[in-house]
């Protein structure tokens, strides 16, 4: 069969958080825009990642909610746990959010999608089974592959990823994960409140790059709802028989499970692109990329988890703005010239940017302060009876604020409110004259800057001009 070929100004490989991103805003400009997606529209997030880890947590949620309800005077019991419902659940979310990401939206706004694998015959054209296109600009966004890593027997065991995770419909007796990050300790603390055994397996230390101390108190907390966290412990060796999967590890001795879940990264995909015929260089991790997200190919860029920056939802939308900004704004905007925040959606909920205190001074010297506030002093945690954690900022000589730190209910909503006023120029000092709603958590990131200036606004100076202020009023 003859292949029909197509003239674009845009060609996007893959329809997941970015390609989808960058593909609708330049159709909503008026240009050509060809989308090749072999697999499922929306790529991990909608299908494998971000929605359906996040209506598991839901519901878990409801049952730990049930559990501990007794210490607000309302008495229920152990909750009963529909595994097959509960998974039930978790694809009905991603059903209703599909309609946002389908073939069928898409082509209405003038994207052609091809359903086909595609990959380079030359610098400026991609071709799959039935279409040849050239295009004037290529978008790869075509995302990263679970990372399996090379433990000795693993490759004949039955594992899950987060590709299966969701498939199943049978409650775990005892979950074993591989990986204690962001992906891990939420499903850790799902399963978990769900009436399964679970145990983390860490080879490094847990959240090594968040505030040690909100790391630590969550990880507590987890340990405290019953999930098995062994640190810089590695697994060496796994094995399989019947029912049972047996991980011998090097500090933690056996572990033996029913289910194992890889959750140990994640690696770009670079394969079958025909990156040659278009001379676009790898550097063994990923795509070679400018600041401005372009490969050895002045034509080609990538985004999201293939650019190999932040594999997350929220800077793969990035992204795809600087992509669209630099195409047809002729702006020159740079991928990490946006605040990128971090949160896991455990409970209590956690989330930080930027530096952590020590990594902060490493670089400014004894010129950083962080000042805090911590939930035990906020009147709606204290009345909603969670009181866990608190906000930290990490400041700079100028005001200027290098990093913060959520840990408690809402942290990454909470979060957002010191962005913004990053993003609008503003320091610490611009946190402390908004006026937050009472009572509301988002009061302790207020309080926690003007803890910044307690001794400037309260100490021996201004109590002394405070008194000779009032003696001549």
């Amino acid at each position: 069969m003859e292949k029909k070929t197509l003239k674009a100004d845009l060609c996007v490989v893959g329809a997941g958080a970015a390609g989808l991103s960058v593909a609708a805003g330049a159709a909503r400009l008026g240009l050509s825009v060809v989308l090749f997606e072999a697999g499922e529209m929306g790529g991990e997030c909608l299908n494998t990642g971000c929605v359906p880890s996040k209506a598991l947590l839901a519901a878990a949620r409801r049952a730990e909610d049930i559990r501990r309800s007794g210490a607000l005077g309302v008495k229920a019991g152990e909750p009963e746990i529909d595994f097959p419902a509960v998974m039930a659940h978790v694809h009905k979310a991603i059903a209703a959010i599909a309609p946002n990401d389908s073939q069928e939206r898409f082509e209405k706004m003038g994207v052609t999608v091809v359903r086909e694998r595609a990959a380079f015959t030359a610098s400026d054209c991609m071709e799959s089974d039935s279409f040849r296109v050239k295009a004037k600009r290529f978008v790869l966004a075509t995302g990263a592959d679970p990372f399996i890593p090379p433990v000795e027997g693993l490759d004949t065991a039955p594992y899950l990823t987060n590709e299966t995770l969701f498939e199943i419909t049978e409650r775990p007796r005892h979950l074993v994960i591989l990986g204690g990050g962001a992906a891990g300790l939420e499903m850790s603390q799902a399963f978990r409140r769900l009436g399964a055994e679970v145990t983390v397996i860490e080879a490094e230390e847990p959240l090594a790059g968040a505030d040690p101390d909100q790391a630590g108190a969550l990880l507590g907390r987890l340990r405290e709802e019953g999930v098995t966290i062994h640190s810089r412990t590695k697994a060496e060796c796994i094995s399989a028989e019947g029912d049972t999967i047996r991980v011998e590890t090097d500090a933690a001795g056996v572990i033996e499970g029913d289910r194992l879940f890889v959750s140990t990264g994640r690696r770009i995909r670079t394969k079958n692109l025909g990156l040659e015929a278009a001379g676009i260089e790898t550097d063994g991790r990923g795509f070679v990329l400018d600041g401005k997200l372009c490969t050895t190919n002045k034509r080609v860029f990538a985004a999201g988890d293939a650019a190999g920056l932040d594999m997350l939802t929220h800077a793969a939308g990035w992204h795809a703005s600087v992509l669209i900004r630099n195409f047809y704004f002729a702006q020159r905007t740079k991928a990490e010239s946006a605040i990128i925040p971090r949160a896991l959606y455990t409970e209590p909920e956690f989330a930080w940017f930027g530096p952590t205190e020590e990594e902060a001074r490493e670089e400014h010297g004894g010129k950083v302060r962080a000042v805090s506030w911590a939930f035990d002093e906020n009147d709606r945690a204290i009345a909603e009876g969670d009181v866990q954690g608190g906000v930290k900022l990490v400041v700079g000589k100028g005001g200027e604020i290098l990093g913060a730190s959520i840990l408690g209910e809402g942290a990454a909503d909470m979060l957002q409110t010191v962005q913004a006023v990053i993003a609008a120029g503003g320091n610490v000092r611009s946190l402390t004259e908004y006026v937050p709603a009472y009572p509301t958590r988002g009061e302790a990131a207020k309080r926690a800057a003007g803890a910044y200036y307690e001794d400037a606004v309260f100490g021996p100076w201004a109590k002394r001009l405070a008194r000779f202020l009032t003696v001549f009023q």
